[in-house]
């Protein structure tokens, strides 16, 4: 019953900032990490941004400097702050939470992200 609701995907040129949002309808007990994921047509969907229960924050190579992964517990939100906008970011952004990123958890919809050169 508990879903997590995505929001601020949209279409911003080259070098544009957007903030995306991933709130939980109730508080999830034993979530130990969140994170957002990202899929462009045919390609494979890669972890991008990941913080834990401790605020230990992992980014991905490709994002690391422009994205900001953040969380506010009250009100069992996820934040991705995404900057410096580049046209390889487009694709389908979806946020998890879980015990850990690798094992199975819940999952927004999916919020679509297009970056125009």
């Amino acid at each position: 019953q508990v879903q997590l609701v995505e929001s601020g995907g949209g279409l911003v040129q080259a070098g544009g900032s957007l903030s995306l949002s991933c709130a939980a309808s109730a508080t999830i007990v034993g979530i130990n990490a969140m994170g957002w994921y990202r899929q462009a047509p045919g390609k494979q969907r890669e972890l991008v941004a990941s913080i834990t229960s401790s605020s230990y924050t992992k980014y991905a190579d490709s994002v690391k400097g422009r994205f900001t992964i953040s969380r506010d517990h009250a009100t069992n939100t996820v934040y991705l702050q995404m900057n410096r906008l580049k046209p390889e970011d487009t694709g389908v952004y979806y946020c998890k939470y879980g015990v850990t990123m690798e094992g199975s958890g819940y999952w927004g919809q999916g919020t679509q992200v297009t970056v125009s050169s």
